[in-house]
């Protein structure tokens, strides 16, 4: 007579798994789009910032009567620093964001893969009478 021994992966554990990578990688994905326009608008920003300090620079150099536009200038110029930072720490959000993303991915295909593979194993061993 042969006994069966049956082993199963834990189907309620792999479920919630699958549900929560489900559940967050559309929520990073949406996440990363949005830091990446927001990264965008800062580089316009910038670019703006200093196109205006540009600008101002000129007019103060051929204006005729002195009026002094460098607290001004100093001010947009602060601006862009302060832009770019936080385009600096955008894109380190967005780096992470991304990582996240592809571990996601790759946790969600690997449970996947063990799901379909792995199923129900059975181990045969003999029995003695």
């Amino acid at each position: 007579m042969a006994a069966a021994v049956v082993l199963e992966a834990s189907p309620g554990k792999d479920a919630v798994a699958e549900g929560l990578l489900d559940l967050l990688k559309p929520a990073v994905q949406q996440l990363d789009l949005h830091v990446h326009s927001v990264r965008e608008s800062q580089v316009e920003l910038r670019e703006h910032i200093d196109n205006l300090a540009t600008e101002l620079c000129r007019i103060n150099e051929h204006q005729k009567v002195a009026l002094d536009l460098d607290p001004y200038v100093k001010k947009l110029l602060n601006a862009r620093r302060r832009v770019v930072l936080v385009n600096n720490i955008l894109q380190n959000a967005q780096e992470r964001l991304r990582r996240l993303n592809h571990n996601v991915a790759k946790e969600t295909a690997r449970r996947k893969t063990m799901l379909e593979t792995s199923g129900v194993f059975t181990s045969r061993s003999p029995s003695k009478p």
